[in-house]
């Protein structure tokens, strides 16, 4: 028997939409104006004060976040006598939210607003709390910062309208790419920043050129070709960080520092650090300042010179100035002419968010997850990545994973991608005592080779770059070194961070930086009496330099790599940048 044909249901007209939106939107408001109520000081309700539950101003908190989630759906429904929104500037800003679609559709601009309101509540409360020390707040707001970032609408499809309508336009096919962008990522362990193809090391990155002249298990020394017929006599040496490769001041020839150094007239050499392997299980922070030491020693006998100039980037940095102090105590300091430091910390009292990884429980999951020796660089990226969850994450997650874009290609990111092992031993004493306990800092608390760091020792000139926004290195903590060494100091305060801060080529017209000859204790006096100087920072650094020594020689023999003592090995960049 044949069934009868089932009407096709009708949809609701918009008197009817309306009118459930607004039975919804009241509903909503009764609960609202219900919880407000339910607020009342506890003398009137017999309980006793308990903090965090009915306290004053728990109870404020708790009123001011039901009050504004009213006003929210007030706007939601009955936007024409809603109160006008007032956004805060950074979230005016956002670039999550930058889609003319989360402020045009009711909607998606509802569900933006609910996220800044719990956002703003979310942190008021980690603020508010009581009963934990600093240290353990300031990890509680990092931890709800990451969470909020995580929980942004805009990282998931149903909840952002760009993804929508994407998924709508290509018939899903960008939910499709996305996804194999994402296995691709979970095959290599590490999420992709910049296009795999675009970049090669030795092709179109790392290309100034010049010869590997030295090698050891540790590093190669790599010396460039000079450009112009007289050199500084007193050459360069450059200790880059061997948390990352080298290149990150040899990228593309109109961004590289050694390009540009080369051409400004002075010898350079660059220290190519080993990634590590399971050879170097042993290798401790002792190995590695004495890898300067031979460095600098190396370059001092090939060229018959009695001193070199040498710059140390991040860490490196903060072993340099171990360096320093262990050739004044043994009477050598006149071999180092000046030190230069691009965002390095050697007292780590306010080291910034990496002090949020080096409790106890995390330093003993890093210790299980180097069973050979040696810490997977991936690790080290992740935790970076981590810093800057919202841009070095979840902005990818949103582009590459959603909307299944095409990855863009960007030097500094595939550099950032390009990872190095750690020696295990070695980072484990670096996190313990130096972020955690903060020896450095305490002349004689550390040694090396069998001798005592004291930093107060440290006469040499020094040079001493910070970035503003520095993340990993934040100004404040890199200012501090003023307080240790005893020797003369200029300090440049940069615009941008970590990287970029020092990566700042003359010819882009980019950033700015500030300088104050006056004599101060502080950041803060220093900013407060700074004079800004648009552009970059590195011609002021080679006048200061020309200041140091300004004798020249003429660029043969032993200033040509290989044609001197050191024979040349490889042409640059060398086989350790390329060991994985």
């Amino acid at each position: 028997m044949a069934k009868p044909d089932t009407p096709m249901p009708t949809l609701p007209s918009l008197e009817e939409i309306q009118h459930w939106t607004w039975v919804i939107g009241r509903a909503q408001q009764m609960m609202l104006e219900q919880g407000l109520g339910a607020i009342a000081p506890p003398e009137s309700s017999g309980l006793p004060v308990i903090p965090g539950f009915n306290d004053p101003a728990t109870l404020e908190r708790a009123q001011s976040f039901w009050t504004d989630s009213l006003t929210l759906w007030q706007r939601f429904v009955d936007p024409a006598h809603a109160p006008a929104v007032e956004e805060k500037p950074e979230q005016a800003r956002d670039k999550r939210f930058k889609d003319a679609a989360w402020r045009d559709n009711p909607m998606f601009d509802w569900i933006r607003q609910s996220y800044f309101l719990i956002s703003d509540h979310l942190l008021q409360n980690v603020d508010a709390l009581q009963g934990v020390d600093a240290k353990q707040k300031e990890q509680l707001r990092f931890a709800a910062r990451g969470f909020l970032d995580a929980m942004s609408p805009s990282n998931f499809p149903a909840t952002n309208p760009q993804v929508l309508e994407k998924t709508i336009e290509t018939g899903g096919e960008n939910l499709l790419k996305g996804l194999q962008n994402m296995l691709a990522d979970i095959g290599k362990g590490q999420l992709t920043h910049t296009d795999p193809n675009a970049f090669e090391v030795g092709r179109n990155l790392a290309t100034t050129p010049g010869k590997v002249v030295h090698r050891t298990p540790l590093y190669e020394l790599i010396q460039y070709t000079p450009t112009t017929e007289t050199v500084l006599a007193v050459p360069l040496v450059i200790f880059p960080p061997w948390i990352n490769r080298f290149y990150i001041l040899d990228l593309t020839p109109e961004k590289s520092f050694i390009r540009w150094a080369v051409d400004q007239g002075i010898t350079v050499f660059m220290v190519s650090w080993k990634s590590a392997d399971a050879s170097m299980k042993d290798v401790l922070w002792d190995d590695y300042i004495a890898a300067q030491i031979d460095a600098i020693d190396t370059i001092r006998d090939a060229l018959k010179v009695d001193a070199v100039h040498a710059i140390g980037y991040c860490v490196a940095g903060t072993t340099l100035a171990a360096t320093l102090a262990i050739l004044a105590a043994r009477g050598e300091a006149e071999k180092v002419k000046s030190a230069t430091f691009f965002t390095a910390q050697i007292d780590f009292a306010n080291a910034g968010e990496l002090l949020h990884f080096v409790d106890d429980d995390q330093l003993a999951s890093i210790a299980k997850m180097s069973p050979d020796g040696f810490l997977d660089g991936r690790y080290m990226a992740l935790t970076f990545n981590l810093l800057r969850g919202r841009d070095l994450i979840w902005n990818y997650v949103t582009n590459n994973y959603l909307l299944g874009q095409d990855y863009a290609p960007f030097d500094l990111l595939h550099w950032n991608g390009d990872t190095t092992n750690l020696p295990s031993k070695w980072h484990l004493s670096y996190l313990t005592d130096l972020y955690r306990d903060n020896l450095l800092a305490k002349p004689g608390a550390l040694q090396a080779g069998g001798t005592p760091i004291d930093l107060t020792r440290v006469k040499t000139p020094a040079y001493i770059q910070a970035g503003r926004e520095d993340h990993i290195a934040p100004a404040e903590s890199v200012w501090n070194i003023t307080h240790h060494f005893a020797g003369p100091i200029k300090f440049v305060l940069a615009g941008s961070g970590h990287i970029a801060g020092v990566v700042n080529p003359p010819s882009l017209h980019k950033y700015q930086y500030w300088l104050n000859p006056m004599p101060v204790k502080t950041l803060a006096e220093f900013v407060a009496g700074a004079n800004e100087t648009k552009g970059s920072w590195w011609p002021d650094w080679l006048g200061w330099l020309q200041d140091q020594d300004s004798t020249t020689v003429a660029a043969r023999t032993a200033r040509q790599p290989g044609k001197g003592k050191l024979k040349a090995l490889e042409d640059a960049p060398g086989t350790y940048v390329r060991t994985r």
